[in-house]
This record gives C-alpha cells, sequence and structure tokens, in this order.
C-alpha cells in the first residue's frame, strides 16, 4: 500500500515539474479569421463609386487586371475570328465564277442561219462568257423547243439556246418577197430559270447570253445585209420591212420560272439567318429555365435529356408555326407547286430545318458552356450562308460541301414550294433529318460526358477533405 502511495506521488511530481502553457478554449468562431467588421468593409468597397479604375489598392489591382484579361483575352478572340471564319464566306464570293456554268445549244433549223448560230455559239468559250456551251444534236429533243425547256425548268442544266425550226426558210422567203410581219426575235430563243438561283441567273447567265446573242445577232445582220445588196428586191424589202435586212436574226429570252415574290428573299435566304438566330434564343430560355428550376442538377441524366429533346422540338414546332404563318401575312404564295396544301409543306419544311440548324447549338451548349456558344455559332451560320448564295457549280471545290449544308436544302426546298421549280422537297428534307439525327445522338451523349464529370468532382472534394479539420457547426452558421 506504501509502495502504490510513493508511486502515485512521484507521477504528481513529475506531472507538476514540466512547464504547460495554460490552456485557453477558443470560442468556435475565432478559429477563422474571418469577422463581421470585414463583411462590413466589403460591402462598402462593392458599393457604387467606392472604387476607380485606376485604384492602386490590392483589391483594386486584382479587379482591374481580371477586367482586363477577360476583356482583352475576347477580343483577341473576336479578331481571331475576322481571320479564321469570315473569310469562308468572303472566300465564297471572291473568284466568282471559278469554273463555268453549263449551257446547252440545239440547232431545231437545220440550216444556214441554225449552222452560223451553232457554231457562233460554240466557238465562243473565252474569258468573258461565264457560260460554257455544248452543242447537242436536235435528235435529243423529239419534243422540239418545248422539250428542251422542259429540261431547263427540270434542271437538267442551267441553260439554253434553241435555233427554232424553219428559222432559215422564213428569213428566205422574206428576203424574196418583203413581208411586214417578219420578226427576227422568232429565230432564237434562249431559255433560263431565275427561281432556281436569281443571283447566277441575274449576274452569271443572263449577262452572258445577252452579250453573246448580241454579237451573233449583229454579226449574222452583216452577212445578209451584205449579200442582199445584189438584190433586185433590196429596195422593196427597205420600203416595206427593213426589219428584214436591219435585224434579220435576233433572240428572245424566256425566264421560265421568274423570281417574281421579292418578299420571298426573306424566307429562302435571310430567313434561314433569323431561324438559327430563333434557335439560339431557345436554347438560352432552356439554359435559364433549368438552371431557375434546378433541374439541370436534380434530375437524373435519363429525364434531363428527355426534357431537353422534348422542350426543344416543341418550342421549334410552335415557333416554326408562327413564322411561317408571319410570311403569309405578307402575301407570299406558296400554293403554286403542292395547291392548297402549300402551306403545310412551307410549314413542316420550316420547323424540320430549324430542328437541323437549332438542335446543333442545343446540343452543344452543354459542352461549350454559353462563354463559347457565340464563337461557335458564328461558325455555324457563316459556312451555311457561304454555300447558299451562288451555285456550288461556280464556286472553288472546297464549298462542294454545301450539298450537305442544312441552308443549301432549306433553300432548295422552299424555291420549290414558294416558285414551282424542281421538287427538291424530299431530297432536301431528308437531308435536314440526317442532321436533326446527328444532333439527337450527339446531345446525350455530350449530357451523359458533362454529368459524369460534373459527379466526379463532388467525389474528388470529399476525398481531399476527409485529411482536414473540420469547422465547428457553430462558426460556419454564425458566419
Amino acid at each position: 500500500m506504501s509502495t502504490a502511495v510513493h508511486s502515485s506521488s512521484t507521477s504528481t511530481t513529475s506531472m507538476a515539474s514540466l512547464h504547460l502553457p495554460p490552456h485557453t478554449e477558443k470560442a468556435p468562431f475565432e478559429e477563422s479569421a474571418y469577422t463581421v467588421e470585414d463583411d462590413v468593409q466589403k460591402q462598402v468597397d462593392m458599393e457604387p463609386g467606392s472604387r476607380s479604375f485606376f485604384d492602386k489598392s490590392p483589391e483594386g489591382t486584382q479587379a482591374r487586371k481580371a477586367y482586363l484579361t477577360v476583356f482583352l483575352g475576347g477580343t483577341f478572340m473576336v479578331i481571331l475570328l475576322i481571320f479564321t471564319i469570315l473569310p469562308i464566306y468572303w472566300g465564297s464570293l471572291w473568284k466568282i465564277p471559278t469554273q463555268n456554268l453549263h449551257g446547252w445549244v440545239v440547232d431545231f433549223d437545220g440550216g444556214m442561219i441554225g449552222e452560223s448560230v451553232s457554231q457562233a455559239l460554240g466557238a465562243n468559250q473565252g474569258s468573258q462568257s461565264r457560260v460554257t456551251w455544248t452543242i447537242v444534236p436536235a435528235t435529243n429533243f423529239p419534243g422540239g423547243p418545248q422539250e428542251l425547256a422542259d429540261a431547263v425548268r427540270n434542271e437538267q442544266i442551267w441553260t439554253a439556246v434553241a435555233i427554232n425550226p424553219g428559222s432559215s426558210s422564213r428569213l428566205t422567203a422574206a428576203l424574196a418577197a418583203p413581208n411586214t410581219s417578219y420578226d427576227g426575235a422568232e429565230v432564237i430563243t434562249a431559255y433560263g430559270v431565275e427561281a432556281r438561283n436569281e443571283n447566277a441567273y441575274r449576274s452569271l447567265i443572263r449577262p452572258t447570253i445577252l452579250a453573246t446573242l448580241e454579237t451573233v445577232s449583229r454579226t449574222m445582220a452583216q452577212r445578209i445585209a451584205q449579200n442582199a445588196t445584189s438584190s433586185t428586191s433590196l429596195a422593196s424589202i427597205m420600203a416595206t420591212s427593213p426589219q428584214t435586212i436591219v435585224s434579220p436574226v435576233y433572240y428572245t429570252i424566256q425566264n421560265l420560272i421568274p423570281f417574281d415574290q421579292p418578299v420571298a428573299t426573306a424566307s429562302t435566304f435571310v430567313g434561314m439567318l433569323y431561324q438559327v438566330i430563333m434557335g439560339f434564343f431557345v436554347v438560352m430560355i432552356a439554359q435559364n429555365a433549368r438552371e431557375a428550376s434546378g433541374y439541370h442538377k436534380t434530375l437524373s441524366t435519363k429525364n434531363l435529356i428527355i426534357l431537353r429533346l422534348s422542350s426543344s422540338t416543341f418550342a421549334y414546332f410552335m415557333i416554326s408555326l408562327f413564322y411561317s404563318l408571319m410570311n403569309l401575312a405578307f402575301k407570299l404564295d406558296v400554293t403554286r407547286k403542292f395547291g392548297r396544301g402549300g402551306f403545310m409543306v412551307f410549314w413542316m419544311v420550316n420547323y424540320i430545318g430549324m430542328l437541323a440548324v437549332a438542335l446543333a447549338l442545343e446540343s452543344l451548349i452543354t459542352l461549350l458552356t454559353v462563354r463559347g456558344m457565340p464563337f461557335f455559332m458564328l461558325l455555324w451560320i457563316i459556312a451555311n450562308l457561304s454555300v447558299a448564295i451562288f451555285p456550288l457549280e461556280v464556286m472553288p471545290s472546297i464549298f462542294r460541301y454545301g450539298h450537305a449544308a442544312p441552308f443549301y436544302n432549306l433553300s432548295r426546298a422552299l424555291r420549290t414550294v414558294v416558285f414551282g421549280t424542281k421538287n427538291h422537297v424530299g431530297e432536301s428534307v431528308g437531308i435536314l433529318l440526317a442532321w436533326v439525327a446527328i444532333s439527337c445522338i450527339t446531345l446525350p451523349l455530350i449530357q451523359w460526358f458533362v454529368r459524369r464529370k460534373e459527379t466526379r468532382v463532388p467525389v474528388a472534394n470529399e476525398e481531399v477533405g476527409q485529411g482536414r479539420p473540420g469547422v465547428p457547426f457553430d462558426a460556419e452558421t454564425t458566419l
């Protein structure tokens, strides 16, 4: 017993001999250096007018550095876009045409005029010509000039020139016996379709036809006038029908399907750009709706994908309806090809077109985020607009991707409905649906990838946080 007491006494003496600092217990909130005064000061610093742009305080320097980094970095990106994306559009117009359009010359006359005009057009392949002429036998068109016109209307060729049957015999008869009803413009007929591509027709096809046939007409007039100088009936001809000598061979241009609805420019070209912009609005509205409701975090990946696809398809369905009705309000005629059902076709083409161009934005916003979307949208617009102005045949070969571009196919389908050009609705809608399918595949994949990445970050933070001392509950609620 005494031994135990002695041992206890010794231990007490040893503990007493140690010089330990006095234990002071801190309140939980004292573990953090953050105080109420700091919060008040921070609020004062953030008030309007509390800081100038050239403030030299550490906070002011940090704010100025952040602003300049974001602003100058964004400006540099815009300059970079000028030299990387905008040249796509400029390049599509720079050397128009890099290749000529193709045209046919058909001699239905078989006489002196037909042979002379065919040879003149076939030889006119100079650098100033925008059409390469090919002489095609009349036997290919048993229906005569009308069948040739149908071939142009059905877009087998861009333009064609017909030397009409009996032209040589009519001129010979008019030279032998003056004919007051003789009209040299009945000799040659040129065909074109303006509604197929108004820019090509107005700047390439029609100017080439005018320049070429004017030259041919003058040449033929000089030749016939020289031959008629020895005719005994020359005086009678000049008195009765001078047009037989002055303009024995002339031409008529038939615009088979004119671009006769100027308001159609809004739907077949500029309106496609507006569809992308409206689609971007829907993408941003849906993004804000998901964030406001918390669905971007609370819904499962499957339900979130279903919500995004169903919301977008419904929104574009309604927007395309009112967009189509707005076109009708400005008297756009959509009945020329499909009659009374033309409006339904017009609406559905616009609906599928809007899905094709806008679902791509909906798909990529998850990956690119709101900050990156404007850059992609500019590329998306420029790449599509570049191939919707002139025919792909006259553009550099790099723009042949236009055959699969949404704008190119949407424009062709709309021209069929509005003007009655060759029916491209089935082919074009098929390509547009392919774009819709691509977006319906990429959207779930991107959403799954981003959601998987987001769920991994909190888990990693928890694993790192397990080795850190926790902040007491009282301190957290106090702060």
